[in-house]
């Protein structure tokens, strides 16, 4: 299809979504000829104000560089076709004395505001909405008539709603005192802060005026301010709160597993941050094989690297305490350098097989967006789900430790190995299964950290820290503890985050934590038992 055919189709069906009206006028149309340029964003104005199929068609031959001029009258011209562009009137081949009305930068920024206005006509709802929201981003004086119009026939309630916000956002400047009265109480039940400055311009003195002479007005714009500000300031809160869940959320999923290996066994795992990074990469792995094999379900990659993420940091896990951390119970600090060098090992394979620079680990479509709660204030999908993730991860081992024979086994070794050993249950196993579980939720974490952080073999340095930190404060071996530790962490990091700036948060928050264990050494919650080894 030539451009010419594409284009005709565009001012056809523009027009069928308009009602015929009378002629535009010529002598307005005329201006257009003219070399003075604010006479033609004078009848650009004009032309939005006039809402018809001609004044429709005049402005998307202006944006397509399609209008002419011959001896004062204005011509479309289409496949050497001339047509009158006020009534649109067929008037045979274009005559060669035709010449083109040039439309510079700010003609076509006007010409291009008018036509997103006459979209809110159209017959398809995603083309109205995004009219209507481009309308609301950028209302115009001269976009009113169509506005209104539209306000009058639109039956969808956002498209409704935005449109009644870009007509206050035009009569706030309105002459009479009703319309500025009903915009300020319209504009009042928004949360978007360019509103906030136009009602706050509204109560600025000038020699002793007020920009807004009404004293009626005035009040219901400072009412509406305290709305808009208290509603702001909620939101905000609100988004403070969520960034401290989904900090503690991830710190759950680093902690958790740590929990059960430091609990249980007493070992001072330096390697935990690289199992989260055998998890991350191995979500890697499944997404290179979604696209190759499966990439028609590529968006459900994610959901198959759960159990192959948990099963590689399990039987990574397991490698490392039947091979090395088995021989070094009851020493802790062979352990931990026993672990840290692991941790080394680990980083170099990660290197040698994936290489030294970061990879890429797509998020899937119903993993990328989030939910606006006012303007530039977004909750990520990514960060919510995986703060639902993290809760089914804690009931899943919740219930695994205390309504399995597991879960039995090991709470009993964790108050009294000893007795639990005496009484036949099989220490030695119940260290590797524990251990492979605690590495496996490690793992498990690392398929959420590749959807919102950098995969790379240094990626688990940075959770090590912050993992013990939680699991100490929480109580060893203590689930609930490790929990309200994270979330509470989480939470106060992104506090402090907000009011001195992250490396003052973390002093603070690490200086907390020291000042806490000298004063309750057992953490949050106490391990209860006859005997604590």
């Amino acid at each position: 299809m030539t451009r010419s055919a594409i284009y005709l189709c565009c001012i056809v069906l523009a027009l069928l979504s308009l009602p015929a009206r009378a002629a535009l006028d010529a002598s307005q149309l005329s201006k257009l000829a003219a070399d003075d340029n604010d006479a033609k964003v004078a009848v650009v104005k004009y032309l939005a104000s006039h809402p018809s199929r001609e004044a429709e068609a005049v402005l998307t031959a202006m944006d397509n560089d399609a209008l002419y001029q011959n001896q004062g009258r204005l011509l479309i011209v289409r496949d050497d076709q001339a047509i009158d562009a006020a009534t649109l009137q067929a008037l045979g081949p274009v005559p060669d004395s035709a010449e083109s009305i040039i439309v510079n930068n700010r003609l076509r920024g006007a010409v291009q505001g008018a036509l997103s206005a006459f979209k809110l006509f159209s017959s398809d709802l995603a083309t109205r909405l995004k009219a209507a929201r481009d309308v609301k981003q950028d209302p115009r004086p001269e976009q009113l008539p169509l506005i209104q119009q539209a306000l009058a026939k639109e039956t969808n309630a956002e498209i409704h709603q935005d449109l009644l916000l870009a007509q206050a956002s035009i009569q706030i400047s309105s002459s009479n005192e009703a319309e500025r009265l009903a915009a300020v109480k319209i504009l009042g039940a928004t949360n978007n802060p360019e509103v906030r400055t136009k009602l706050a311009d509204m109560l600025i003195q000038n020699n002793g005026h007020y920009n807004e002479a009404s004293p009626v007005v005035r009040a219901a714009a400072q009412q509406a301010l305290k709305s808009i500000d208290l509603r702001i300031s909620l939101a905000r809160a609100a988004a403070s709160l969520f960034s401290g869940l989904s900090l503690g959320s991830v710190l759950l999923l680093a902690a958790l597993g740590l929990a059960i290996t430091y609990g249980v066994m007493g070992v001072i795992n330096m390697a935990h941050g690289e199992l989260l990074m055998v998890g991350a990469y191995a979500t890697y792995f499944v997404q290179g094989w979604f696209k190759t094999h499966l990439p028609q379900h590529f968006d459900w990659y994610v959901l198959a690297a759960l159990p192959i993420a948990f099963l590689a940091a399990a039987g990574v896990g397991m490698v490392m305490e039947r091979l090395v951390i088995r021989r070094l119970y009851g020493r802790p600090l062979e352990t931990l350098l026993a672990t840290w060098g692991i941790s080394l090992i680990l980083i170099q394979l990660a290197r040698v097989s994936f290489g030294a620079q970061n990879v890429d680990v797509a998020n899937p479509s119903w993993l990328s967006g989030g939910v606006e709660i006012i303007q530039d204030v977004v909750l990520p999908w990514n960060r919510i789900i995986i703060l639902g993730f993290s809760m089914v991860v804690l009931v899943f081992m919740s219930f695994l430790l205390s309504r399995t024979r597991l879960g039995l086994f090991m709470r009993a070794v964790t108050q009294n190995r000893a007795m639990a050993g005496a009484l036949g249950v099989p220490t030695g196993t119940v260290d590797t299964l524990a251990f492979g579980l605690g590495a496996g939720i490690a793992g498990l974490g690392g398929v959420a950290l590749s959807q919102i952080s950098n995969v790379g073999p240094d990626m688990g340095q940075g959770y090590i820290v912050d993992s013990f930190m939680v699991v100490v404060l929480g109580g060893v071996g203590q689930i609930a503890g490790t929990v309200y530790a994270a979330l509470g962490l989480g939470i106060v990091n992104k506090l402090l985050e907000s009011w001195s700036g992250a490396v003052i948060a973390k002093i603070v928050v690490l200086v907390f934590i020291i000042l806490f264990i000298q004063k309750r050494p057992q953490g949050l919650f106490a391990l209860k038992g006859r005997s604590v080894d």
